[in-house]
């Protein structure tokens, strides 16, 4: 069920271990705020957020004005939606099934 990455390293590999490893939000804010820059984890949340916002069918201008995001990130998200390797997809359908199931 592997896919043929265009990322795929050895370093990737301990990145995404890495990350597997984080046990709850705490610990994610803790590990991102030390690995990445403010503007790399806010340009991260605001790509997904207009994969979201693509998925709902909102227009380019729709996104803009939510997000702020440039026509040229909303294509690009868009071709990852439509050509990638379905990775917004699938946490998206999660995400949606988290938040449509009942709490415990």
């Amino acid at each position: 069920m592997g896919i043929e990455s265009k990322i795929k390293s050895q370093l990737a590999d301990e990145l995404f271990e890495a990350i597997l490893e984080l046990k709850d939000m705490e610990e994610c804010y803790r590990f991102f705020e030390d690995i990445c820059t403010i503007k790399e984890v806010q340009a991260i949340s605001q790509r997904l957020k207009v994969a979201k916002l693509l998925q709902e069918n909102k227009t380019y201008t729709d996104i803009e004005k939510i997000t702020h995001a440039s026509t040229a990130t909303i294509s690009r998200v868009n071709r990852c939606l439509v050509y990638g390797a379905d990775g917004y997809k699938l946490i998206l359908d999660r995400l949606a099934k988290k938040s449509s199931s009942p709490s415990d």
